[in-house]
C-alpha cells in the first residue's frame, strides 16, 4: 500500500483528523483534570482539619503528616461566621496567585490550566473552595503547584498515547471498510475499463452494474451506457466501412459504364433531329455529372472529400441548370413545380460543381417530399446576400419533416425523411458546405413546408 493510493491517503488523513480532534478536546480535558486535582486537595485538607477539630491538641509530627498527605501548607476553615487556621506549616515562598474554585467559569479554568502547563516554575497559590457535605462556609488552603504540573504532564502524555492508539485502531478499521466499500469496487470498474479498451467490440467486456453504493452504482450505470453506445457506434462504423468498400467497387464499375454512355451521348450531338439536339446536351451534362459523382464516391470511400475549387461565377445559370435537370428527372406528369427565384445579377464565389450537387440534392429531396404527399406543390430556389455571406435557400410546400428526421438530420443512415432513403445526401451536402467554410441549416419545417438554407461566407474569397 503506497501513500499515493486512495487507501494510503485515507489512512493518513484518518490519523491526522483523529489527532486534531484529540487536540481540540485536550484543553478542556486538562482543565478538568486540574480542577479535579485541586478539589481533591481541598477535600483532603478538609478531612485533615476535621481530625484536628475533633482533638484540640495534636502532635506537630502528626500535623505535618496530615498536611503532607493533603499536599498543602496550611488550612483555613470558615465555620459559624468565623475563620480558623486549623493546620499550618512553614512555606518556602510567598503566595503568587489566588484561585477561587467556587463557580469558576469554564474559560477561566481552561486559561489557568494552559498557563500552569507551560509555566515551568513552581508557584505557591491559595485555593478557595466550598467544603464538602456542608463542612463549613469556606475552606482555604495554600499549596505548591510543582506536583500539579507534573500530574498534568503525566495526564497529557496518557491522553496523547491513548489518542495515538485510538487513531491507529480507527484508521485501520476505516481502511478496511473503505477498501471493501469503495476501493475494491473502483478497482473493479478500472479493470473493466481496461478490458474494454483492449477489445471494445466484445460485448462481454461491458460492465454489469452490481454495486450497492448509490454513487458507485450510478457510475457503473453511466459506464455501461457509454460502453454500449461506443460498441454500437463501432459496429455501425465497421458496417459503414464495409459498405463503403462495396460502394467504391460499384462506383468504379459504374464509372466505366457511364464513360461508354458518355461517348455514345457525344455522338448523339451530331444527329440533326431537333429533339435530340435539345436533349443531348442535358444528357451529356447529366452523364458527366454522374461520372464525377462516381469519382467523388471513390474519394468519399477514402474518407476524404475534394477541396473546393473556389471561383467566381454567375449563380442564375447554375440554378437554371439544376431546375431544368430536376424537371426532366421528374417527368412531364409530375405535379410538382420547380421554380427559380434567384436575382439575375447575382455572382458568387464557390465550387460550381459541388454547389450544383448540393442544390440538386436539396431540390430532389424537396420534390420527392412534395410528390409523396400526393398533392400539387412547388419547390423554389432563392438567394440573397449580406455584407458577410451569401444565403441560398430551397423552399418546398411539402408536409414538413418528421421529428425523427429533424433529430438526426445530418447523420448518415438516420436522417432519412422518406421510406427507402439513406440520409447520405444531406450528410454529404453538409460536408461540402462545411468545406466552403459555410453551414447548411434547417431554416424551418412545419405543415406548410420545409426550407433549407445554405450560408457561404464571403471571407473565403
Amino acid at each position: 500500500m503506497g501513500l499515493n493510493t486512495l487507501s494510503g491517503r485515507f489512512l493518513i488523513l484518518t490519523v491526522i483528523f483523529v489527532m486534531l480532534a484529540e487536540i481540540m478536546i485536550f484543553v478542556p480535558s486538562i482543565a478538568r483534570f486540574r480542577e479535579d486535582y485541586l478539589l481533591l486537595r481541598l477535600e483532603r485538607a478538609q478531612i485533615a482539619s476535621l481530625a484536628v477539630l475533633a482533638n484540640d491538641m495534636i502532635d506537630p509530627e502528626l500535623e505535618a503528616e496530615l498536611l503532607d498527605s493533603a499536599g498543602v501548607y496550611n488550612v483555613v476553615l470558615r465555620r459559624n461566621d468565623s475563620s480558623q487556621l486549623v493546620l499550618s506549616s512553614p512555606m518556602d515562598a510567598m503566595v503568587d496567585s489566588r484561585f477561587d474554585l467556587r463557580e469558576a467559569p469554564a474559560t477561566t479554568l481552561m486559561w489557568d490550566a494552559v498557563k500552569r502547563l507551560f509555566d515551568t516554575q513552581p508557584r505557591v497559590v491559595t485555593l478557595l473552595g466550598q467544603p464538602v457535605r456542608e463542612g463549613g462556609m469556606l475552606i482555604e488552603v495554600t499549596m505548591n503547584t510543582g506536583r500539579l504540573r507534573m500530574a498534568m504532564i503525566d495526564y497529557g502524555l496518557n491522553i496523547l498515547l491513548l489518542s495515538a492508539v485510538i487513531s491507529a485502531i480507527t484508521a485501520v478499521l476505516l481502511f478496511i471498510a473503505v477498501r471493501g466499500i469503495i476501493v475494491l469496487p473502483i478497482k473493479r470498474v478500472v479493470s473493466v475499463m481496461q478490458a474494454y479498451a483492449r477489445a471494445p467490440e466484445d460485448a462481454r467486456t461491458v460492465i454489469m452494474p452490481d454495486s450497492s453504493v448509490r454513487e458507485l452504482r450510478e457510475a457503473e450505470d453511466a459506464l455501461a451506457s457509454m460502453q454500449q453506445e461506443i460498441t454500437g457506434a463501432l459496429r455501425q462504423k465497421e458496417r459503414l466501412a464495409q459498405l463503403g468498400g462495396a460502394v467504391a467497387k460499384i462506383s468504379h464499375d459504374l464509372r466505366n459504364i457511364l464513360t461508354v454512355t458518355q461517348l455514345m451521348a457525344d455522338r448523339m450531338e451530331g444527329i440533326e433531329d431537333p429533339t435530340v439536339k435539345r436533349i443531348a446536351p442535358k444528357l451529356i451534362s447529366s452523364v458527366s455529372r454522374a461520372v464525377n459523382l462516381c469519382e467523388s464516391t471513390l474519394a468519399f470511400g477514402r474518407a476524404e472529400e475534394p477541396t473546393p475549387n473556389l471561383d467566381q461565377f454567375a449563380l442564375p445559370p447554375l440554378v437554371r441548370d439544376v431546375v431544368e435537370s430536376e424537371r426532366l428527372a421528374a417527368g412531364a406528369d409530375c405535379p410538382v413545380i420547380i421554380k427559380d427565384d434567384v436575382p439575375d445579377t447575382m455572382n458568387i464565389i464557390a465550387d460550381a460543381e459541388q454547389l450544383h450537387r448540393i442544390l440538386s440534392n436539396l431540390v430532389r429531396n424537396a420534390r420527392q417530399a412534395v410528390a409523396a404527399n400526393m398533392d400539387a406543390g412547388s419547390v423554389t430556389i432563392g438567394a440573397s446576400e449580406t455584407e458577410q455571406e451569401w444565403c441560398l435557400h430551397v423552399q418546398d410546400t411539402g408536409p414538413g419533416l418528421p421529428a425523427k428526421a429533424r433529430d438526426n438530420l445530418f447523420t448518415a443512415f438516420q436522417g432519412n425523411a422518406r421510406k427507402g432513403g439513406t440520409g447520405l445526401g444531406l450528410t454529404i451536402s453538409a460536408e461540402l458546405v462545411r468545406g466552403h467554410g459555410g453551414r447548411l441549416e434547417l431554416a424551418e419545417s412545419n405543415e406548410n413546408g420545409t426550407c433549407f438554407a445554405i450560408y457561404l461566407p464571403k471571407e473565403t474569397a
